[in-house]
């Protein structure tokens, strides 16, 4: 099976807990928006997602053509990879478990996003810049040490001790803890100095996953975009409290 990934070519964002999946099994797979050539590039992506004729058309990427299935949203994206790609146990309660925990990764995205968007994503975060103080704190402060403590609870509540998230081996819900450490390092890393005392197990978690073969070579190479200002992790000094 020759995957296509549809997402923005310019940012991680909500695609590239898709593209660790797929980078950690190895699989075949093409991310079309960065490609050069016919029926590949932004236009292509759009024309896919906006034509009549596409069956089950996607809000908004990323989503995955997978042969004549097409599946959108980040977390049902990896759903469907995981037992495709052996990235989470065969027990449907441990599948629905995974996926379970992925749902709320996409909460804490969408927290993270709203710290320097908080008004509206069609907004310059310049235009919001008094919103996004406000809200900054409160995210640090409070939101964030809840999301990555009861994540830090799942990893310690595990009882395989392999240190995973689930089970005894990689999944993707560990591939996007290791997301989640490196991003929240990029965008605040202040507050992750003072939070990641908290999380010891998840910062042990990131680091075992950057040294995983295929993810070493990804985070290596080209592929794998920088943190930027454009995307769901960005970095503004004032923010970081």
């Amino acid at each position: 099976m020759r995957y296509e990934l549809y997402y923005w070519p310019t940012i991680q964002g909500r695609g590239e807990f898709i593209r660790l999946a797929l980078e950690e099994a190895g699989a075949d797979y093409v991310d079309v928006a960065r490609e050069h050539g016919r029926g590949m590039g932004v236009p292509a992506m759009m024309r896919l997602m906006e034509a009549a004729t596409t069956r089950h058309p996607s809000f908004a990427p990323p989503f995955l053509r997978a042969g004549r299935i097409m599946i959108g949203q980040t977390a049902n994206v990896l759903h469907f990879l995981g037992p495709r790609l052996g990235l989470v146990p065969k027990a449907e309660a441990q599948r629905l478990w995974a996926h379970q925990i992925q749902l709320t990764v996409a909460d804490f995205i969408i927290e993270v996003h709203d710290v320097h968007h908080p008004v509206g994503a069609s907004l310059y975060y310049e235009d919001q810049k008094p919103e996004s103080l406000r809200r900054a704190p409160i995210f640090t402060r409070e939101r964030a040490p809840q999301f990555l403590g009861y994540f830090e609870r799942i990893l310690r509540g595990n009882s395989s001790g392999k240190g995973f998230m689930i089970g005894r081996s990689a999944g993707y819900v560990d591939l996007s803890m290791f997301q989640i450490i490196a991003g929240m390092r990029y965008a605040f890393p202040n507050a992750m100095a003072r939070l990641e005392r908290k999380t010891p197990r998840l910062v042990e978690l990131h680091d075992r996953i950057t040294q995983r073969p295929n993810i070493a070579a990804y985070l290596a190479s080209k592929r794998r975009i920088p943190f930027n200002r454009h995307g769901i992790f960005r970095h503004y000094p004032e923010l970081d409290v």
